[in-house]
């Protein structure tokens, strides 16, 4: 068995222990972070994120139960997940974390046909406006928080070039970006430019295992970096904010996953 095997296997097994303990079913789990976006050290933790559903009983009960379920941090596990409820009435929102997990390239669990109804229903529910603005919130928030000094936290960069880029591919094409970072890297980076190669350097060191901690600024990507702030900070305003109204028919998914859910149990 590979060691993927065997961390993926670990993972199912305290989805399912998740899904005793609390009563719920799980829709949909999926890998978010620097796995799912293509740039994790050797020593990178496992993100892992999901969708459930609690008993018809819980839905209908006067006293709230909590939308959000969370494991204690380890070494190893970052887990935690969304009532139904809370994704889809963030879904509305257009909020691109779970636009996200929901094109991660490393599901875990996805036994019902809930992810698969709320990916077709994503695009009717973009604004490029909404999500370019939590782009760029990322973007300037590590920026400023952790590059902008002579000595900088070189693994940051990522965590700044990513929303940017991001934000890039909203600009052009007014959809989700791909969560590949590299994919983006190839849209937007003229090959064998000196900030190219400066990004491809810096990825090769984060996946090699070297340690990112502190160092000098790395020039070209701050000077793109900032150029790019700039101009997203005064063209974000003017972005579409469309997105169409779905409420019928995510009332409807939610019936319909509550009763699949549980009939399948």
């Amino acid at each position: 068995m590979t060691e993927h095997n065997k961390i993926k296997g670990q993972i199912v097994e305290e989805l399912q222990r998740i899904e005793q303990e609390e009563n719920v079913r799980i829709l949909y789990a999926c890998e978010s972070g620097s796995r799912a976006w293509g740039f994790p050290s050797k020593d990178s933790d496992y993100d892992v994120r999901f969708i459930y559903v609690r008993t018809m009983e819980s839905y209908l009960s006067i006293y709230d139960k909590r939308d959000v379920i969370e494991r204690p941090i380890s070494d190893l596990l970052d887990i935690s997940g969304w009532d139904l409820k809370k994704a889809l009435l963030l879904l509305r929102k257009s909020n691109p974390p779970l636009l996200e997990w929901l094109q991660s390239p490393i599901p875990y669990m996805e036994s019902y046909s809930v992810a698969e109804q709320i990916r077709s229903l994503s695009p009717l529910s973009f604004s490029p406006r909404s999500c370019m603005y939590h782009y760029l919130h990322m973007a300037r928030g590590n920026y400023r928080a952790y590059l902008k000094d002579e000595q900088v936290k070189i693994k940051k960069y990522f965590y700044v070039l990513r929303p940017i880029l991001a934000c890039e591919w909203i600009g052009k094409y007014n959809t989700m970006p791909p969560i590949a970072f590299q994919s983006l890297v190839g849209e937007f980076m003229l090959a064998g430019s000196e900030l190219s190669a400066a990004i491809d350097h810096l990825l090769a060191r984060k996946m090699a295992g070297d340690e990112l901690d502190y160092g000098p600024r790395i020039e070209p990507i701050n000077d793109y970096v900032e150029e790019r702030l700039d101009y997203y900070e005064r063209i974000a305003p003017g972005v579409s904010a469309s997105m169409s109204e779905q409420n019928d028919d995510l009332d409807a998914l939610f019936r319909a996953a509550l009763t699949e859910a549980w009939r399948m149990a």
